[in-house]
């Protein structure tokens, strides 16, 4: 037995010999199909961290009472109240009126209508808050402190 395995191992071992000295390997290209080349799509594996990038989780930095600073008492802002049901209010500069109609609405508990902005020239934020028709203004500055 161990004669014929030896002579196995050596006629494979000249047939290796020989493929490797003439070189059987005969590299053809794969035909494109397309002049655009696209990228091949790889394998993406979720993201397993090892530990947490954040310490501790952010909170918000703009709450009801940092939205809203102050009201505002001028000649203007009681006609806006009187007339047009309209309370007027200094609100932070980075406010949108998103986050300005959800704090008046939890901070007074009122439903606005629509919420108008602008910024004035010595760069401070106004907001004229307009209230439904089933909140009374008038009443609700009588509450706040305005009147």
């Amino acid at each position: 037995m161990a004669p014929k395995a030896k002579q196995d191992a050596k006629a494979q071992a000249s047939k290796a010999a020989k493929a490797v000295k003439k070189g059987s390997f005969k590299r053809t290209r794969k035909p494109r199909y397309s002049v655009v080349f696209h990228r091949p799509k790889t394998l993406q594996r979720q993201r397993d961290p090892k530990y947490t990038r954040v310490s501790a989780a952010t909170t918000q930095k703009m709450d009801s009472y940092s939205i809203l600073k102050y009201p505002l008492t001028t000649e203007s802002a009681m006609k806006k109240i009187e007339d047009n049901n309209t309370l007027v209010f200094i609100v932070d500069l980075k406010a949108s009126k998103k986050q300005i109609k959800d704090a008046v609405s939890r901070m007074y508990d009122i439903q606005t209508k629509k919420v108008n902005t602008l910024i004035r020239p010595d760069g401070q934020k106004k907001a004229y808050v307009r209230l439904t028709a089933d909140y009374d203004a008038l009443d609700v500055a009588n509450k706040i402190g305005v009147i």
